[in-house]
């Protein structure tokens, strides 16, 4: 009785809406309205696509981009855990406040600054005498500038989640660390890291799963008919296309569903790994 309602909202809007999408994905939606059964064909066409391999080498980019923000996220926790800090609380909302903006005001105000005429970063690159480039029309440079504010804007989540962790260290450790001699890069290393793992599994499984799953930020930051486009498109930006633009719902369902098998293969093999690494009281 207490677990019901919980499970009829998990059935009604999250496993059905699967169900729905796995059985989407065998049909071809008619031109105005209907669909018809076409079996395996959609799988077909996808696997012949050329821009799913492009899409998915996009997606792998920024994925592994991203991943990055987890180290740059532990060190900067460290350093708001230290005890004495001036300002502490203050730095902790300064980092927060990217998580409770709204991702149209972020695309906003990130392509002000990569604008190639009068964005903030080719003025300061131009005080250093470096020549600065249109940053979200260039193919060689949209997909990394995507997923630096992709990271500027996932870091205060994953600070408040190694700060939990780091508050959760016994002090005791470090007390007899101190004792032993232990210097803070060896305390860090040896104490800190191991006894944080649960929490950077935690936030590296979220972390893959968000940015497999990007499309605001390509959508908001370069429109349609960006040049880069082509160099950009997740495939969530193709299913986007497909079931949005060209009206493939069908095609579009093949789509999320791929997806779907690819974070849970990926899932599923950190949660394996994890039994090497993550270190668990």
């Amino acid at each position: 009785m207490f677990i019901g309602p919980t499970a009829l909202g998990l059935a009604a809007f999250y496993l059905w809406p699967t169900v729905r999408t796995l059985i989407l994905s065998f049909t071809e939606s008619g031109p105005f309205g209907g669909s018809e059964w076409v079996g395996i064909a959609n799988y077909e066409r996808l696997f012949q696509d050329p821009e799913l391999i492009g899409a998915l080498r996009n997606t792998a980019i920024y994925t592994v981009i991203a991943l990055i923000g987890i180290p740059l996220a532990v060190g900067i926790a460290a350093l708001l855990n230290t005890t004495g800090l001036k300002g502490r609380s203050a730095y902790r909302t300064l980092y927060f406040i990217p998580v409770v903006t709204m991702p149209a005001a972020i695309a906003l105000v990130w392509r002000m600054i990569y604008n190639g005429d009068y964005g903030v970063l080719n003025t300061a690159l131009g005080w250093v005498g470096i020549d600065g480039r249109s940053w979200l029309t260039d193919p060689s440079t949209a997909l990394v500038a995507i997923a630096v504010v992709g990271i500027w804007a996932g870091l205060g989540t994953n600070i408040v989640i190694f700060l939990a962790g780091l508050q959760g260290i016994p002090d005791t450790l470090m007390e007899a660390a101190d004792l032993d001699g232990a210097g803070p890069f060896r305390k860090f290393f040896s104490i800190t890291l191991p006894l944080l793992s649960p929490s950077i599994f935690f936030v590296s499984v979220i972390s893959v799963i968000g940015a497999l799953q990007v499309f605001d930020l390509v959508y908001m930051m370069l429109g349609t008919n960006n040049p880069a486009m082509p160099d950009t498109r997740t495939i969530v930006y193709l299913f986007y296309e497909a079931g949005f633009i060209d009206n493939e719902r069908g095609y579009a369902a093949a789509i999320a569903f791929l997806l779907l098998v690819i974070i849970l293969v990926l899932t599923v093999i950190q949660f394996r790994l994890q039994k090497k690494w993550v270190h668990y009281e």
